[in-house]
């Protein structure tokens, strides 16, 4: 697959996680669904919960369409981590399908790219970044 349509499926799915992170901490309903202060109440969470889950998707989105294999590895985890919670809560709240769908369809996708950027050695996660050798 070409390094530019990489570059926009990282980018598309940021911005959906960014719009998903807005919509969790916008205070009523959206044009895409009815508040999340109301869902997370109604699927068991205390309401504070979205500002969580808001928080991880935000940053997540972030750490996608940064061009290091670290980053983007860490970001799909996040998101893997999020999306586990939310295809859980779907099942166990008996939810429609057409409201089910989208969670376990990107938990699959999130899946693949934390595979695609796997770190060869998990202290990879943890060392600074190597300085640049690029000279100006």
């Amino acid at each position: 697959m070409s390094k530019r349509l990489m570059t926009g499926l990282y980018w598309f799915l940021a911005f959906e996680f960014m719009l998903g992170a807005v919509t969790k901490y916008w205070p009523g309903d959206t044009m895409f669904s009815s508040a999340y202060s109301a869902k997370f109440v109604e699927w068991g969470y205390p309401a504070w919960m979205r500002f969580v889950v808001g928080a991880l998707e935000g940053v997540a989105a972030v750490l996608l369409v940064i061009p290091e294999k670290r980053s983007r590895f860490l970001g799909a985890a996040t998101l893997m981590f999020v999306l586990t919670g939310a295809a859980t809560t779907h099942i166990v709240n008996h939810d429609p399908v057409a409201e089910s769908w989208a969670a376990p369809t990107h938990l699959v996708i999130m899946g693949i790219l934390a595979l695609a950027n796997w770190p060869a050695d998990w202290r990879d996660l943890l060392r600074a970044p190597a300085p640049s050798t690029a000279h100006v």
